[in-house]
């Protein structure tokens, strides 16, 4: 007689709706505020203290410390300082003017308007989130900037509202830890690139195998912690779904805990 395993704390078996709901909730809540007129403070995807600002750091200098001013010039403050990211992807993505980017959790629009830069008016931008309170507020940034190389569509990444083989390059920033499963993803993102196409993202990921507590922790989860991959299970997967030439950049410096941004970096294909 076999016994199955028990996986109750394992995070790919705790109910998916519970995360969406709680991942929804939390990033809803901030874009609710600024459309009403609130600041409150949201400057990282995982909040101050844990891989964004700590305890009395400004969030321009959070901001600061992924983008460059000449980067952010002529955005205004209200989308800049509702950076939810733990990096810059638009940096090292390498886009070209004409081509095609998708941004995977795109929420108020920033790393979108900054490859809308870089696109030109013959390229195209797409960002796509699953949060209504995160898609108005980035439609109305858009109307403010009056970008039209940039479009918002809602969806989540694990079923993409995009078709097959139509992207160069794909962005993300601290989004797809939030996923309840991370292959669904991954693989969406090779259907969605065309062949050769680049994967650029910034995310946390855990430098050793965290325990089934730490991964069971679903206010961690949702502060991009307790849902991150490990560096070999990132690697294994992007691989089994049709990347190659993948590569996992860690900071010279990682969290006590275990943890930290990550650039990374994969060609489809």
């Amino acid at each position: 007689m076999t016994t199955e395993p028990d996986t109750t704390d394992r995070p790919e078996t705790r109910d998916a709706d519970t995360i969406r709901a709680r991942v929804t909730e939390r990033y809803g809540a901030f874009a609710e505020d600024r459309l009403q007129g609130g600041t409150k403070s949201a400057s990282s995807c995982c909040g101050g203290g844990e891989c964004g600002p700590s305890a009395g750091e400004q969030v321009s200098s959070w901001v600061g410390a992924l983008y460059e001013a000449k980067d952010t010039e002529g955005l205004t403050d209200e989308l800049v300082g509702l950076s939810l990211g733990c990096g810059n992807p638009v940096d090292f993505a390498g886009i070209h003017e004409g081509e095609t980017v998708l941004d995977l959790g795109s929420g108020a629009g920033l790393d979108c308007f900054l490859a809308g830069r870089k696109v030109g008016p013959t390229g195209r931008v797409i960002g796509v989130d699953m949060t209504d309170p995160m898609l108005e507020l980035a439609n109305r940034n858009r109307a403010e900037l009056g970008v039209d190389n940039v479009e918002f569509r809602k969806g989540s990444i694990e079923s993409l509202p995009v078709e097959t083989g139509t992207v160069d390059v794909i962005l993300s920033n601290c989004v797809i830890n939030l996923a309840p499963d991370k292959r669904p993803v991954l693989a969406e993102a090779a259907r969605v690139l065309k062949p050769g196409g680049r994967f650029r993202v910034s995310d946390i990921v855990w430098t050793r195998e965290p325990t089934a507590a730490e991964k069971a922790d679903l206010s961690s989860w949702v502060g991009c912690i307790a849902g991150a991959l490990t560096v070999t299970e990132f690697r294994s997967l992007l691989e089994e779904v049709g990347f190659t030439d993948v590569d996992i950049a860690l900071p010279l410096d990682t969290h006590e805990d275990g943890w930290a941004s990550a650039k990374i970096t994969a060609t489809r294909a």
